[in-house]
């Protein structure tokens, strides 16, 4: 009998219960018992929907109210004396450590976050030295696993990995020069056996282990690190399910064959060509291979005909005893459910799975593979049959006008009309900005007003002049607020935005959008990404109406703010049928227009944010440059069709840059943003070490956070920026984004940004 499996669920809830709960706690509306008992019913909601799919092998363990590596982190004791002898309970110790805090004399800021692999998942980066001490102080494998019992749920617990625990961590500060995590491994190992051991105990008879390292090319460096993490927890484990994701493992799959772990799960949505070479790897050993074939990063439904002879591959070769049928990944990047949908066509609604649809799909391959003779399984896989072939079909229809506009751009589309050097100096004519110019990233906080007048609008409660007059006010007071705290360089705020893609992606062609599509981003923020499902074009201009407005209030320069080709479609679920690099010249050539309009219409600064750009890299390096040849010059055909007097901007963040440093060089933009507070300012070293030529504005203080920074502490950030990029080239501005915060936060902050600034042009005359 080949077994159903889903590797792990999203954690919202149906109707986001999670992330109100969560938010809930933070503002003090609820009690920690309240926050409890609201994940309690979402976790034991999500197990028996899964069970009644039909899945064999259920997550648990998985669920968590922040991050799962945060978890594991304050699980293990992995807690950074800043956020210790406060007097704070456990579980404010660990908000503490994912969003900050600063309340009740407690002023500490949020630890590091980083995009986990090439998703636009953050996940909280652990931090170790040589004083770091191991502690299990609560074992929520086993607390969870009991849970589902108690619900009459037998489930699969689901564990991080100890090599990828370390290898994803970083050097604290306080650690010496030379220190590697994974140094810590053996005194990280009997903390592991105690967990392993405490779930065998409790009756679990397998459990997931998440390796993902094992898809990147430095795992080949942790061989024996491997080898002697496994040689000491499988004795004492249940049967360990080893578990990698998002790539693939070649010559990676010699280290698992060795390692003695029960099973092995590889992603053939992501890299379907590593099937036979893992499955020779593994033919004359015992372990049972999970084939993850149904996609836990898309929202496309499954071809279950071209699943089932994936499967069929691997039961030819190695027995249906030894095969699992799986998602690919955790379903925690896609919605929820389709049964909430109200506003998708049926044909649309035909043509998508999200979490328990693709848990459906998970049970009725397995049950095909099993030669199940049941009629619902044979109808749902008819079904499925006639709805491929009818995307199918749409698939054929398309835009032959886009098509023949991709097909014309050429080399000189991509490239600016004059070197930096020279529109450096146009720009410095035309904006008379001062030495360190201020600037924020764009948006500014969404009040509760403004998702009311939103959700108005929606409801058609108030009519479409009446929402534009409410925006007009809301751009009025962004404008004011930024006159009088004193910015350099203004934005117009975005409040009449909902997402930096989502407000892109309805205003353009070939895109369609969920009522409740939400995937967690970090913490309890979730995001409703668009759906590319045909060719993309502008209908007409999106932003340049809202950005003159803007502008006609004030003297100063004001930014249009535009989201790149590249996010638009790393953060979108992107067709399947097509390549990305298609998709993304299509969004480009959309946006230049959109360019090209600002400019005459009056705006001297644009903004194209590319934070997706080093998240879409490839996971092995081999692939890096096919992806690059696409990726950039796609920016680049965005932004290169202006003249030399407009400025142009990008914004990066929360992603290892310093790797693909020299390609965001590349770039030619003549302003770059970049997060770099909440990463110790390590972006620094890369600086020094490869230079930068154009003007960059490394952030000074993290706005994920609602911890207000000091003038001081900006001021100290300039010093160390100033150590090492010359003072015409540093533009000062926050990390990303103030859409998330507060006002009295943000203009607590801005203001200690301007007066820091100010000092900055005193002291550096």
């Amino acid at each position: 009998m080949v077994y159903s499996s889903v590797l792990g669920f999203p954690r919202i809830g149906a109707n986001r219960e999670v992330k109100k709960a969560v938010e809930a706690y933070w503002a003090g509306k609820i009690s920690a018992d309240e926050l409890t008992k609201a994940a309690s019913e979402v976790k034991k909601t999500s197990w028996t929907s899964l069970k009644e799919r039909g899945v064999d092998l259920i997550p648990s363990g998985d669920f968590s109210l922040y991050d799962h590596v945060l978890d594991h982190s304050a699980a293990f004791n992995v807690i950074p004396k800043r956020y210790l002898g406060h007097n704070l309970s456990p579980l404010d110790v660990y908000f503490a450590m994912g969003r900050g805090r600063q309340a009740d004399g407690v002023d500490v800021p949020a630890s590091e976050m980083k995009k986990w692999f090439d998703s636009n998942y953050h996940f909280v980066v652990p931090e170790f030295s040589e004083e770091t001490e191991f502690k299990l102080l609560f074992n929520k494998a086993v607390e969870e696993f009991k849970e589902a019992q108690a619900a009459g749920v037998a489930t699969r617990p689901v564990v991080l990995g100890p090599v990828s625990f370390l290898v994803l961590g970083k050097a604290a500060k306080e650690a010496k020069p030379d220190f590697q995590p994974i140094s810590l491994l053996p005194k990280l190992l009997p903390i592991y056996k105690q967990l392993l051991g405490d779930l065998k105990a409790a009756g679990a008879e397998w459990v997931q282990v998440d390796e993902p390292i094992l898809v990147l090319d430095a795992a080949a460096n942790h061989e024996s690190a491997f080898q002697t993490a496994y040689s000491q927890l499988v004795p004492v484990s249940p049967s360990i399910l080893l578990t990698t994701y998002y790539g693939r493992l070649d010559s990676n799959v010699n280290i698992v064959a060795k390692l003695g772990v029960a099973g092995l799960h590889i992603d053939l949505d992501r890299a379907p060509e590593q099937l036979p070479k893992v499955l020779e790897a593994i033919k004359s050993t015992n372990i049972v291979l999970s084939l993850g074939v149904v996609s836990g990063r898309n929202i496309w439904k499954t071809d279950i005909a071209a699943a089932v002879k994936l499967g069929q591959q691997a039961i030819d070769v190695i027995g249906a005893d030894r095969v699992i049928i799986a998602t690919s990944s955790s379903l925690l990047h896609t919605p929820v459910t389709l049964a909430a949908e109200k506003k998708l066509t049926a044909e649309q609604k035909d043509w998508f799975a999200f979490a328990l649809e693709k848990a459906e799909e998970v049970s009725t391959i397995a049950s095909v593979l099993s030669g199940s003779q049941d009629p619902k399984v044979t109808a749902a896989y008819e079904a499925n049959r006639t709805s491929i072939a009818k995307r199918r079909e749409f698939e054929r229809t398309s835009d032959d006008s886009v098509r023949k506009r991709v097909a014309a751009i050429t080399p000189d589309m991509l490239n600016r009309k004059s070197p930096f050097a020279v529109r450096k100096e146009v720009q410095k004519q035309k904006l008379n900005l001062p030495k360190f110019p201020t600037t924020t990233i764009g948006s500014f906080p969404q009040t509760k007003e403004i998702r009311t007048a939103r959700a108005k609008l929606g409801k058609k409660e108030i009519t479409e002049e009446e929402y534009n007059e409410f925006i007009k006010k809301e751009i009025q007071s962004v404008v004011a607020f930024q006159e009088r705290v004193g910015l350099d360089i203004f934005v117009h705020g975005e409040p009449e935005r909902n997402d930096m893609v989502q407000y892109f992606g309805e205003r353009l062609n070939g895109f369609c959008f969920t009522q409740n599509g939400w995937v967690q981003s970090y913490g309890s923020r979730y995001v409703r990404p668009p759906i590319v499902v045909s060719d993309v074009s502008r209908p007409g201009p999106i932003t340049v109406e809202w950005s003159k407005y803007a502008q006609s209030l004030t003297n100063k320069p004001m930014k249009g703010m535009l989201t790149g080709p590249v996010t638009i479609l790393n953060w979108s679920f992107p067709r399947a049928d097509v390549s990305r690099e298609i998709q993304c010249k299509q969004l480009a050539l959309a946006l230049r227009d959109e360019v090209i309009d600002l400019e005459k219409g009056g705006i001297s600064a644009v903004q194209v944010d590319e934070p997706a750009l080093r998240e879409g890299l490839p996971l092995r390096k081999v692939d890096w440059q096919a992806y690059l040849s696409w990726a950039l010059p796609s920016f680049k055909l965005a932004t290169a069709g202006v003249t030399d007097a407009l400025q142009t901007h990008s914004h990066f963040c929360y992603s290892d840059f310093d790797d693909i440093f020299t390609s965001i060089q590349d770039l030619d933009a003549d302003v770059i943003s970049i997060e770099a507070s909440k990463s110790d300012m390590k972006l620094l070293n890369t600086f020094r070490h490869y230079g930068y030529s154009n003007q960059i504005g490394p952030g000074v203080y993290d706005i994920h956070s609602p911890r207000v920074p000091s003038e001081q502490e900006i001021k100290d950030r300039i010093a160390d920026m100033l150590k090492i990029l010359p003072t015409d080239l540093l533009y000062i501005n926050p990390d990303c984004g103030l859409k998330t915060r507060g006002w009295k936060e943000t203009e607590a902050s801005l203001t200690n940004l301007v007066n820091a600034a100010r000092w900055a042009r005193q002291t550096y005359a």
